[in-house]
């Protein structure tokens, strides 16, 4: 025979009610997280791929970190490579005038100028390191403190680096070397700097030795900074090759970032959405729930 009872009926509607609750907590869930699914389980056939994609990423990120790394450290070699360009043309120009004209006001300022900038250039640091060292990090890479300490120096005495340059992996399977030694930057001036300390000091009018002297120098400083110009363009193409590997880099963080948002990111416009019906559906689960639990079958068994 088939019971008749009220009990019966409020435990359905309670377990609607619990259903509707649960429904509602994920939904919040959902958009406190951004996330639809808040583990790799919840994404089921999907999980895959979505563990393939986060391992990507994170090499991915790890080596565009590097290479921006890199990339900073080129151009601190560019910008100290630069400074010498610039410091040591405004020598050779000014040398020139010199000799053109006798003028040479100056000129034993922009002389020493020179040196010091060539000299602290080739002797610059990033981050305590010397960058032109190889390497020899603990040590000036270039020796000198003077112009007149060039006076019997051999070049290979003058330099304290090595050969040995740095490389980063940038991306799968590519590796950059890159670093430059202070005798590669700087060896092709040397000699220039070194017949400007043989002259000696120069004066008001130039003498005839000096006359000669600073007419070789021009060569000098001329093949030197080929010689630098040389080394820096060599700097600016791994430059543009990290750059290149770093964009490349982004268009695929952004390719996986999108695979795995697809799979776990919520729209929040449909959570927003969804949560407003379930919080209407509750409450009306609630009013029903308050309407029946008012109904006794003892009221009609009187």
């Amino acid at each position: 025979m088939t019971r008749i009872a009220t009990v019966p009926l409020q435990q359905v509607m309670s377990n609607a009610i619990q259903r509707a609750q649960a429904r509602l907590a994920t939904s919040q869930q959902n958009l406190a997280t951004t996330k639809k699914a808040n583990t790799f389980a919840d994404l089921g056939s999907e999980s895959v791929r979505n563990l393939s994609a986060h391992s990507m990423l994170a090499r991915q990120s790890a080596e565009t970190t590097v290479a921006k790394r890199v990339q900073t450290t080129l151009s601190l070699y560019d910008a100290q490579l630069s400074s010498i360009d610039t410091s040591t043309e405004n020598l050779r120009q000014s040398i020139l005038t010199a000799l053109g004209n006798g003028q040479t006001s100056g000129l034993q300022s922009t002389i020493d100028g020179a040196f010091e900038q060539y000299r602290n250039a080739l002797n610059s640091s990033e981050g305590g390191v010397a960058m032109f060292g190889g390497s020899q990090t603990d040590t000036p890479p270039f020796k000198p403190k003077a112009l007149s300490d060039l006076v019997g120096l051999a070049q290979t005495d003058a330099f304290a680096n090595d050969n040995v340059v740095a490389s980063a992996r940038i991306a799968d399977g590519v590796d950059v070397p890159y670093g430059v030694g202070a005798s590669a930057a700087g060896g092709g001036l040397y000699t220039a700097f070194q017949s400007l300390a043989l002259a000696g000091p120069i004066g008001a009018t130039l003498t005839a030795a000096q006359k000669t002297a600073l007419t070789s120098v021009v060569d000098q400083l001329q093949t030197g900074l080929g010689s630098l110009r040389a080394v820096n363009a060599e700097n600016g193409r791994r430059t543009t090759q990290v750059e290149s590997m770093i964009n490349s880099g982004d268009q695929r963080t952004t390719l996986l970032t999108g695979v795995i948002g697809a799979n776990e990111d919520a729209d929040l416009g449909q959570v927003a959405t969804d949560i407003s019906q379930q919080k209407t559906i509750l409450e009306a689960s609630y009013s029903v729930f308050s309407q029946l639990a008012g109904l006794s079958l003892v009221q009609y068994l009187k």
